[in-house]
């Protein structure tokens, strides 16, 4: 029973990576397509960084290192300032996200050749929740090539003033640039201009918008650009939604997270499916099929991992289970799925978002 249920995991990992590879449109690897993790050791006055909590972050000049394939030390010079919002906030996370800055002529022949901006998750309540949410990533990875990629590495800090602590190294995860992930897919970002809803294509929305239920992921919105980024066509001008930033989901399930108090909801687990109203249900069969079709490698991509607690593994499965009752039974996925239709409903409620970048 051991070694069958080794060989379906390796086949399903199997399964996963060739998806993962199909998905990349034969391009050649790029730093987010390795599965490798990263040891990083960022070096210089990381208390001062960690504490920029207030106001307009600031840059520090800093040194990102790691060591080659011959075993030798490779560092560049950089600069490093805090990001986001809810995460930069005081006595919020251990570690604010940050914004790897670097020079494009000191990244040549390194690992990081091509780069530019890189935004680097950070612990908040432990790295086993950076951990989560990196895998919330890499499961829309699975269902879209219209998404960010993501890079588990393993970080050291050197503090400079030698007043952190913290010697022992964690998890944390690199983003794909915004900018990168739209080139990718053949399309352009879009800046600020308000776009509405209905305004993405439609089967486009349908499918991230399930994919948001499906993680439990309440905090989003196209109209605020919270925690979603607009791409386009530039020769259909069609628009995509991108969405980011997981932490606040229930497949993650941080300390901190709860759902916003216009909800009207008990736990971010409880799933609410927060796109706009859409009565006729033929309209979600296509997303409907594709989740079908990429269950095993989303499930795989969970009993696989050897970077999740074993207790996470078997409840996230479980709460997989639900999201496939739902969408397989009409009955159901009409109630869960027209909930945006019901006027008494919190349904259609625009929660406004600050920027997180």
């Amino acid at each position: 029973m051991i070694l069958l249920l080794r060989s379906l995991l390796i086949f399903g990992l199997l399964n996963y990576n060739l998806a993962f590879r199909i998905q990349t449109n034969g391009q050649t690897p790029t730093f987010f397509d390795s599965e490798e993790i990263l040891e990083l050791t960022i070096s210089g006055d990381i208390n001062r960084l960690i504490k920029d909590r207030k106001g307009k972050p600031e840059y520090d000049d800093m040194t990102i290192s790691y060591m080659d394939q011959n075993q030798q030390e490779v560092s560049i010079p950089l600069k490093i300032r805090t990001r986001g919002n809810f995460r930069r906030q005081q006595n919020i996370c251990t570690y604010p996200p940050i914004l790897l800055n670097f020079s494009k002529k000191n990244v040549d022949n390194s690992i990081f050749e091509g780069q530019d901006k890189l935004k680097l998750v950070m612990p908040c309540k432990g790295d086993k929740y950076v951990v989560r949410e990196y895998y919330a990533y890499k499961l829309s990875n699975i269902l879209t090539p219209k998404s960010f990629k993501v890079r588990l590495v393993k970080i050291f800090l050197d503090d400079s003033n030698n007043k952190i602590k913290e010697k022992e190294p964690f998890f944390a995860f690199l983003i794909e640039d915004e900018d990168q992930m739209a080139e990718r897919n053949g399309m352009e970002t879009v800046g600020q201009d308000l776009i509405r809803p209905k305004q993405i294509e439609v089967q486009q929305f349908i499918q991230m918008s399930l994919f948001q239920y499906l993680i439990a992921n309440t905090d989003w919105s196209i109209q605020f650009r919270q925690n979603i980024k607009i791409i386009q066509n530039p020769h259909t001008e069609e628009l995509f939604a991108v969405p980011y930033d997981f932490d606040f989901s229930g497949i993650v399930l941080t300390t901190y997270a709860k759902p916003a108090e216009e909800l009207k909801m008990t736990s971010v687990r409880e799933r609410r499916y927060r796109g706009y109203c859409i009565k006729n249900m033929e309209h979600f069969s296509k997303s409907f099929a594709l989740f079908n079709e990429k269950k095993d490698l989303i499930y795989a991509l969970y009993n696989s991992s050897p970077h999740l607690e074993s207790n996470f593994i078997k409840s996230t499965i479980k709460y997989l289970d639900d999201f496939y009752k739902i969408i397989n039974n009409p009955k159901v996925a009409e109630r869960e799925l027209q909930y945006p239709c019901l006027a008494d409903g919190t349904g259609d409620v625009v929660i406004k978002g600050l920027n997180n970048d």
